[in-house]
C-alpha cells in the first residue's frame, strides 16, 4: 500500500519465487533474493539498475537452487555455455 505521497508503508511486500512462481511466505526463512547488477561495456556496475531473483527454501532444501540459478541467468543472458548442451531449458 502507498501513501498520499506515492511511499511504500507496508511492513511486509510478498515475494515471489523466480522459479516456482509461487508466493514466498513471510515464515520461509530459507528464501533468499539475489541482485544480479548491470554493467556497461568495460565491466563497471551501473548504480541502481539490477535484476532481482528470489528462491525459495523449498527450492533450496531440494538442492536445486544452483541448478535453477544457472537456468535462469542462462535465460537471461547473463550466463553463456554453462549448462549442457543438450539440456532442455
Amino acid at each position: 500500500m502507498e501513501n498520499e505521497e506515492g511511499q511504500k508503508v507496508d511492513l511486509y511486500i510478498p515475494r515471489k519465487c523466480s522459479v516456482t512462481h509461487r508466493i514466498i511466505t513471510a515464515k520461509d526463512h530459507g528464501s533468499v533474493q539475489i541482485n544480479v547488477p548491470k554493467v556497461n561495456k568495460k565491466g563497471v556496475i551501473v548504480p541502481g539498475k539490477y535484476t532481482t531473483f528470489a528462491v525459495s527454501g523449498g527450492v533450496r532444501t531440494g538442492g536445486a537452487s544452483d541448478h535453477s540459478i544457472n537456468v535462469i541467468c542462462t535465460k537471461k543472458g547473463f550466463l553463456k555455455h554453462v549448462l549442457p548442451k543438450n539440456m532442455v531449458l
